[in-house]
């Protein structure tokens, strides 16, 4: 019997809309579709489409908007498939990407969760003794990585309206709001402007890919809810792109959740894009990551799911026991031989997540 889970971070519509990607295919009709293509490595390699999510019986996932505007000097291994020459193609990028979830949804396909009123009536619908049907559709809410399509604080409003929930300032290297993964500057003055933006909105901060001046800038600033869609520890994987302990600490402190990523390079201490092989590694790798905030944290309350699978990389980047999202029902099996409590394993596959949207989501 496979245990309902909540996935904080899938970049559904940017591989639909920039990989030309048909989700609706099964996981080998997809990547048959990509049979011969070489223009990107993950090409053919694909871990999720939404029937392989259905089978993985993940009820619920955070759907992103993802696009950024190109910028000079992003650091060595930064993807510049999703890269905009200007704001307003970032920012119509951003909608198309809504409109095609929004399509989705008009077909039975997803249910876009935008109040805890509405998560509190998916949860309720939730048969936990069976997994999910073919036609079952799938719960989204909408979130963005990296404010680039934003295209001024004032503007925020605009993407709350669309149904957007939470967000991050940046992604990689030098965004429009502030420094991110392989940078060192802070959040700038219109980072800042957007932070006042989304207290006012009632968004919610995602602290993932922020720099470590950015990340204690915008928590010291943003006096709202956090959360990091998909992170690990840097005391396991050396690098920015991790939490070190103070930060998770921090995290916790402020009541937040913590998704853990499946991109091996996160989980494999010096992996080389390319050269590295996935047999260095298992998903009992994903449990250390888990282990370790829980032994900060004190409990397993603040730990879940963020896989962030088929996210710029596929199962060439993913440990070798993980070639789909379905292999995610490994997890279980896995914590309980750490010693993890029934209640504690379902908190960590979806309990936790719900818990804090269903308090931080608008009424």
């Amino acid at each position: 019997m496979t245990i309902p889970i909540v996935d904080s971070h899938l970049d559904l519509a940017s591989n639909a809309l920039m990989l030309e990607r048909d989700l609706l295919l099964s996981l080998d009709e997809l990547a048959a579709s990509e049979r011969g293509m070489d223009d990107l490595p993950y090409r053919g390699r694909p871990t999720l489409s939404l029937p392989e999510m259905r089978r993985a019986d993940v009820r619920l996932c955070s759907a992103t908007v993802l696009a950024r505007v190109r910028q000079d000097g992003r650091p060595a291994g930064a993807r510049s498939e999703i890269d905009y020459a200007t704001v307003e193609c970032a920012h119509a990028m951003g909608v198309a990407q809504i409109d095609y979830y929004d399509l989705l949804a008009g077909r039975g396909e997803l249910t876009m969760i935008r109040t805890s009123a509405e998560l509190s009536a998916l949860v309720a619908g939730w048969t936990t003794d069976a997994s999910m049907s073919a036609s079952d559709p799938i719960g989204c809410i909408l979130s963005m990585e990296g404010a680039d399509p934003i295209v001024c604080p004032d503007h925020a409003r605009f993407w709350w309206e669309r149904g957007l929930r939470f967000a991050s300032l940046v992604h990689y290297g030098e965004g429009r709001y502030a420094g991110g993964t392989g940078s060192s500057s802070g959040v700038n003055e219109d980072g800042r402007r957007l932070l006042r933006a989304f207290e006012e909105l009632g968004l919610i901060l995602d602290l993932t890919h922020l720099s470590e001046p950015a990340f204690f800038q915008a928590l010291d600033a943003f006096p709202g809810a956090v959360l990091a869609s998909h992170n690990n520890c840097r005391a396991l994987v050396p690098g920015d792109r991790q939490f070190s302990d103070e930060q998770i600490r921090l995290v916790v402190e402020r009541g937040g959740v913590i998704g853990v990523a499946c991109d091996a390079w996160m989980l494999y201490p010096g992996w080389e894009r390319g050269v590295t092989q996935p047999e260095v590694l298992s998903m009992e790798a994903l449990v250390d990551h888990i282990d370790h905030i829980c032994s900060i944290a004190g409990n397993a309350d603040h730990v879940a799911i963020g896989s962030d699978l088929d996210g710029l990389y596929g199962w060439e980047q993913t440990p070798h026991d993980l070639r789909s999202i379905a292999d995610l029902q490994k997890l279980p099996s896995m914590l309980e031989g750490r010693g993890y409590r029934a209640e504690q394993i379902t908190a960590i596959m979806h309990g936790n997540w719900i818990r804090y949207f269903e308090r931080h989501l608008p009424a």
